[in-house]
């Protein structure tokens, strides 16, 4: 794979003394206001992600990203295959991005739409098109599915991670896999393990999400399709039968931090702020205290 070292941060060829260590986050183009809040707590040079919802703007994704990169942070702009209406659309967010927040990279995926709004069926669509490279863009993030994907299953699943991956090498890009948020330590382990076994060493994140009330966690679970059941919930250190109250995750990161070794190849950790991004800094930053 292409050595995407300086588009990527931090230093990937070593394990991080904390398992927090390099994080990046996720943010919505709504969450304008709680970046600058939480600001004064986040690393500098941290990846925060620019989610891709319906409803928004590329006006307001593009100042997202603007505000990231103005606050020192590295801005990951979203980009959701199916919901993109047009070649020109894509050309237009992906220059704007450039030009406007200074992005070096994406985050690609297909979308929940089951028919596309225009030309992009996938990942794979909008990689093939040269505009990523075409606008200088150096690394590209694509999903890693470590509970399974409801669309797609087993070699299948391998095979389409492996397309996408082959062929940002094939224009020069650096690749990185960051996976959907997950409860429990076990898949996260498995999935990794395999991944390096069938010799895909691309840099991943694993998925973690932040302090949030424990109804709203199991919201987006459902959504997702997160595996959440009461025995993996009782693992993650909630009962789904006590609804009130909110939930961390350190159960899920202390394991993380047990048992991810070098042979796990280069692994970081990728926050969802589910419960606000002031509030996940926060956790972020109390985590190497709370381990001693």
């Amino acid at each position: 794979m292409v050595d995407a070292s300086e588009a990527l941060h931090p230093a990937w060829a070593t394990m991080p003394a904390v398992v927090t260590d390099g994080y990046s986050l996720e943010m919505t183009a709504k969450d304008f206001d709680a970046l600058h809040e939480a600001a004064p707590g986040i690393a500098p040079e941290t990846p925060v992600a620019i989610t891709f919802l319906p409803g928004e703007t590329i006006d307001a994704r593009v100042a997202a990203a603007a505000a990231v990169r103005r606050l020192g942070f590295e801005p990951m702009p979203h980009l959701s295959a199916r919901r993109i209406g047009a070649l020109g659309e894509l050309d237009t967010m992906l220059g704007r991005a450039v030009d406007e927040a200074g992005a070096r990279r994406a985050f690609i995926v297909a979308g929940d739409p089951p028919e596309p709004a225009g030309p992009f069926a996938d990942t794979l669509s909008i990689i093939r098109t040269g505009l990523l490279e075409k606008h200088g863009f150096r690394a590209v993030g694509v999903a890693g599915h470590p509970e399974g994907h409801p669309n797609m299953a087993g070699e299948a699943l391998w095979d389409a991670l492996v397309a996408k991956l082959d062929a940002l090498e094939e224009r020069g890009l650096g690749s990185l896999i960051v996976t959907q948020f997950g409860f429990d330590a076990d898949p996260f382990i498995d999935w990794l393990t395999e991944l390096r076994a069938r010799g895909i060493m691309a840099p991943v994140r694993i998925g973690v999400p932040g302090p949030a009330g424990i109804k709203t966690l199991l919201r987006f679970a459902a959504r997702c399709g997160v595996g959440a059941s009461a025995a993996v919930m009782t693992k993650y250190g909630v009962s789904i039968t006590q609804l009130l109250g909110k939930a961390g995750p350190d159960r899920l990161v202390d394991a993380l931090a047990a048992r991810l070794t070098p042979a796990h190849g280069p692994v970081r950790l990728h926050f969802y702020p589910f419960g606000g991004l002031v509030n996940t800094v926060e956790w972020i930053n109390g985590y190497p205290a709370r381990t001693r």
